[in-house]
């Protein structure tokens, strides 16, 4: 008879080689995934994390990271810390997340600038074709959670729009870029990158730190930016824990939550609005306005289109059953 620890290995085994064994396409898939990601990020009031929902990899992502900091973790903390290194090292899908943070380091490096001035000049189009965008996404995590909505979904989605809206809502500061400062933001614009709806960009912009971030990474000011991402590992290792425990254990009631992340943060995106960042009624230009709503919300159903025919195999899932014996069964709340 088999022995059952057996069969685990080898179905893990298996699962590994699969992973890491992608198809040129799909790493150009995966590449272009991570360029989306990266080119939003740029962007005040969008985030990154729901270009991920909307291409399908947010999940995979979340997981990997998980993975990526525990190896690191046991590597310094042990116990056993080879062993364990690379038990968690096995389990990222590196064919997915280097092909990602690739193409995000890229598009960040290569249109930081031009997004600057387009934001600066165009400031009402800009933010009406990403309202439109933003909108529209918010159809993916309602069906990742499962259709219908309960009451409990309902309350939820309110509670997270309200205070995302109340959180968007801050006056604009003006921080001086010192090394402390640097980090604490850093820290909170990358918690930003994985959470739809919340900007890292526009949190920048609220601690005042977005120029001067745009501005070092147009100048390859390597002294900022090293700070920078200093506070970026600080930030991600927490969310990225706290986002893959939701996730397993509360998935359901995590994507409704998200879900009205996603519609709070549409308050920084309204199109009218003073420089201070204060709301204003629709103005004389509400149609061409209307016309780049619709073409934002044209390129998400685009990006539909294109993730279903887009190759995916570096994230497909095959029986996982390490995974599951680590981690209780998902609960709907």
């Amino acid at each position: 008879m088999r022995n059952p620890r057996v069969t685990v290995l080898l179905v893990s085994e298996e699962e590994h080689v699969k992973r890491h064994t992608a198809a040129p396409l799909a790493l150009l898939g995966n590449a272009i995934r991570g360029a989306l990601i990266g080119v939003v990020e740029t962007i005040p009031g969008v985030s990154g994390g729901t270009v991920a929902l909307v291409v399908g990899i947010y999940d995979d992502l979340i997981a990997s990271a998980h993975h990526a900091t525990s190896a690191v973790r046991r590597l310094v903390t042990g116990p056993d810390r080879k062993a364990s290194f690379q038990e968690e090292f096995r389990k990222v899908q590196w064919a997915l997340l280097i092909p990602v943070m690739v193409g995000m380091a890229i598009a960040v490096f290569t249109v930081a600038g031009p997004m600057e001035h387009l934001v600066t000049t165009y400031p009402e189009q800009v933010r009406a074709a990403f309202f439109g965008m933003v909108l529209a996404s918010v159809a993916v995590p309602l069906k990742l959670a499962g259709l219908p909505l309960r009451v409990l979904d309902i309350f939820i989605i309110v509670g997270a729009a309200v205070a995302t809206f109340c959180l968007l809502s801050l006056p604009l500061m003006r921080l001086e870029p010192t090394p402390l400062t640097i980090v604490c933001t850093a820290a909170l614009a990358v918690s930003a990158l994985v959470l739809p709806g919340i900007s890292g960009s526009f949190l920048l912009l609220t601690f005042g730190l977005y120029e001067s971030t745009m501005g070092a990474v147009k100048d390859r000011d390597f002294g900022y930016l090293g700070l920078f991402a200093l506070g970026a590992v600080f930030g991600l290792i927490f969310i990225v824990k706290a986002l893959r425990w939701l996730l397993t254990h509360h998935h359901r009631g995590t994507m409704v939550a998200l879900a009205g992340m996603m519609i709070g943060a549409l308050r920084s995106l309204w199109p009218w609005q003073s420089q201070e960042g204060q709301l204003l009624g629709i103005g004389d230009n509400w149609l061409i306005l209307l016309v780049f709503l619709a073409l934002g919300a044209a390129l998400v159903l685009t990006l539909f289109v294109v993730e279903g025919m887009l190759a995916k195999p570096s994230v497909q899932q095959v029986p996982d059953q390490p995974v599951r014996q680590e981690t209780p069964r998902r609960a709907q709340y």
